[in-house]
């Protein structure tokens, strides 16, 4: 079986309903600032919120701490005293091999992710979500603010499909425990689709799954009494790593962009 095609061989897709994008607003030509700021490529929308509440952003030189604040492509908008512009967009699909981290920063780590696309482009870009420094699989990199947030944000249920293999076989009952829902740490977490990756060899399961606590895949599986040796993410957002060796990476295309930006996957 052909790992980069688990979404189509065996996995049972879900339609999700995704609520609207509160930020847009009626104002002409206006955006909300942590919309701009996300946009300039510096952060994600999330992160922009913290900036503009601990006070690091100035709008025609006067600090701004309100959230809700809207400003216009005329305005001039600083963090830290550097102005922000628009950047283009970039977008990058990776196959991560295990060993990097999956970071911008991390004094503590030898290897990043950000390592192997080396001065692929001069804009700066960061990882969508998080995967562990010994988890595989697809990774997306870009500058888009507005993006990422739509990718990680939970009331946007974007699934992801890994590929597992435990330390032993894990029974059918074991497998239904997991979509009915497991407690990790006082929540309810459930698989929204679980099956064999292959029929002779039930160490390897791929499991379909939307929350995006951290390490959940492996807690998972932990609490229900198996350790998982290895994993792969081999689906996110539309994504796939067909045709990507392991630590490898290639831009998206133009078409690959639009439907990712479409995607309710």
């Amino acid at each position: 079986m052909y790992l980069c095609d688990l979404k189509n061989s065996y996995m049972l897709r879900k339609k999700q309903s995704v609520r609207p994008d509160s930020t847009k607003d009626g104002d002409s030509g206006k955006i909300r600032l942590n919309r701009y700021i996300a946009n300039s490529g510096i952060c994600s929308r999330r992160d922009a919120d913290k900036l503009i509440s601990e006070g690091h952003i100035t709008v025609n030189g006067k600090k701004v701490t309100s959230l809700g604040t809207k400003v216009s492509p005329y305005d001039d908008i600083r963090y830290r005293g550097k102005k922000l512009a628009a950047e283009k967009k970039i977008y990058i699909l990776m196959n991560k091999p295990k060993g990097y981290v999956t970071t911008v920063e991390d004094p503590h780590a030898e290897r990043t992710v950000l390592d192997l696309i080396g001065k692929a482009c001069p804009e700066r870009v960061y990882p969508v979500g998080r995967l562990d420094k010994d988890t595989t699989g697809v990774l997306l990199l870009t500058n888009d603010g507005d993006l990422t947030t739509k990718l990680t944000h939970p009331r946007y249920r974007r699934n992801k499909i890994y590929h597992v293999f435990l330390d032993r076989n894990i029974s059918a009952e074991d497998l239904k425990k997991l979509t009915v829902g497991i407690d990790i740490e006082g929540e309810t977490v459930a698989a929204d689709a679980v099956s064999y990756a292959d029929p002779e060899d039930r160490t390897q399961v791929g499991i379909e799954i939307h929350s995006g606590q951290n390490r959940i895949v492996k807690r998972l599986f932990e609490a229900v009494g198996y350790r998982v040796k290895k994993l792969d993410r081999v689906y996110f957002a539309g994504l796939t790593k067909k045709n990507l060796p392991r630590g490898k990476w290639r831009f998206l295309s133009p078409k690959e962009i639009i439907l990712l930006k479409r995607s309710r996957s």
